[in-house]
């Protein structure tokens, strides 16, 4: 176990209550078991024996255990899921973006069939206006297109029928914009231009497919351009490391 902590008493406390409750959810302890005694979690979990009562009186408090006297402490309720932090705040590293960009694949893919079966002609219209609004930027307006890009990524996942998918994209925000992390792709030696063209050309291919209601093709579109916009990341760090390297 870890040995002990040079954080303050309270600190340390609220670190070893986030231990215990994570054993509880893993099973490890379980509801209606005895916790071991206090003597026994300072060892194991290497802080003094005044932090483990610590613990032990804010797990009471939150109603998780209960102490019987002259007994012992007995776990009585599971604590609640830890929350899922994937936010905008919680995406800041190029390998994050990676990461996001593989659970987009996973979700979107599918999203976009569901909207090329579900789609109205409403639907259909409002991700069409976003696509025209990535194509036409106000030049003073730079953060026009990385709006209109994720509007239309969100108005397809709205078109999918399924609100889940819907308020998941809402929730990531932005951040789900690769241009938003690496000042967009063409900052390894591609052309702008090239790059825009093959962006355009990969949501035209999107929306073309939700517009036919062509599911399959739907589906190999989006797959196409997030797997395309992965590899741009990629190609995009690599020469910015090397640029780096020859400085």
């Amino acid at each position: 176990m870890i040995e002990g902590h040079p954080q303050q008493p309270k600190r340390r406390a609220e670190i070893l209550v986030a231990r215990l409750s994570q054993y509880i959810r893993d099973g490890v302890l379980k509801r209606g078991e005895k916790l071991p005694p206090e003597v026994e979690i300072a060892s194991n979990e290497g802080f003094s024996r005044s932090v483990v009562r610590e613990a032990i009186l804010r797990l009471q408090a939150a109603g998780l255990v209960e102490t019987r006297r002259s007994v012992g402490t007995f776990i009585i309720d599971m604590p609640p899921p830890q929350e899922l932090r994937l936010g905008p705040e919680s995406i800041t590293t190029l390998e994050e973006v990676l990461h996001l960009l593989e659970l987009r694949i996973s979700l979107e893919v599918d999203t976009a069939a569901m909207a090329a079966r579900n789609r109205t002609d409403g639907e259909l219209a409002d991700i069409q206006q976003a696509l025209q609004a990535m194509k036409e930027p106000d030049p003073r307006k730079p953060g026009i297109a990385i709006h209109a890009d994720f509007q239309f990524h969100l108005r397809i996942a709205r078109a999918s029928g399924n609100r889940y998918m819907f308020d998941i994209m809402k929730h990531l925000g932005t951040k789900l914009i690769p241009r938003t992390q690496m000042n967009s792709a063409y900052v390894s030696n591609e052309d702008r231009l090239t790059y825009l063209e093959q962006v355009h050309h990969e949501h035209d291919s999107i929306f073309g497919a939700i517009a036919m209601q062509s599911p399959e093709s739907a589906r190999a579109a989006m797959y196409l351009h997030l797997n395309n916009s992965r590899e741009r990341l990629r190609r995009a760090h690599m020469a910015k490391l090397s640029l780096y390297h020859t400085e």
